[in-house]
């Protein structure tokens, strides 16, 4: 009988225990997202590349040669461009790549999410996204590119307050790059 009230008052010591350093861990130590003289900019996008080449339309040759339910005259290829993008602050860079497609085929999106903390103020910011970039190119051919070489460019004077979070997403039907505070 002793034993299995030392049993019991051990296991309401572990709970107890336990339960007191659940508690400790959700109020310290105390999270800071950002200090107070910062702020956030988050770049996040997915979009598709460009096909790699044009349709083309098969011979009656190569018709003739696959099977009845293949006939089909007009092939387009499902690999997707990489995609170049480009996001400057102050005509500073701040960021740079190459963004490979998604998929086994290459066919998928070409996707980002970067964060960048920065100090509180005022800033131009330029960001250029080019959706058919070879695939054999580098990191060093994309700033050679000059902002005609992009599809899409855009330029915006933020204002970033202390604390505030500034989200870059990109939108093809909206003609470009939309910026969210």
């Amino acid at each position: 009988m002793m034993i299995r009230a030392f049993q019991y008052m051990g296991q309401v010591a572990a709970y107890g225990g336990f339960i007191i350093f659940i508690g400790y861990l959700s109020a310290a130590p105390v999270y800071v997202r950002l200090q107070p003289d910062q702020a956030q900019i988050k770049l996040s996008f997915s979009h598709a590349g460009k096909p790699v080449s044009e349709c083309r339309e098969r011979s009656d040759e190569e018709l003739a040669r696959l099977a009845p339910n293949m006939r089909i005259r007009k092939v387009c290829p499902r690999e997707r461009s990489s995609v170049a993008v480009v996001l400057e602050m102050d005509n500073k860079l701040l960021y740079s790549d190459i963004l490979q497609p998604s998929g086994l085929k290459k066919d998928g999106t070409s996707t980002t999410y970067k964060k960048f903390t920065v100090k509180a103020g005022k800033y131009k910011i330029k960001i250029k996204l080019k959706d058919d970039f070879q695939k054999s190119a580098t990191i060093n051919d994309v700033s050679k590119l000059g902002v005609d070489d992009f599809n899409y460019t855009s330029f915006k004077q933020v204002n970033l307050g202390p604390g505030k979070i500034m989200v870059i997403d990109f939108n093809k039907e909206a003609d470009g790059f939309v910026f969210s505070f």
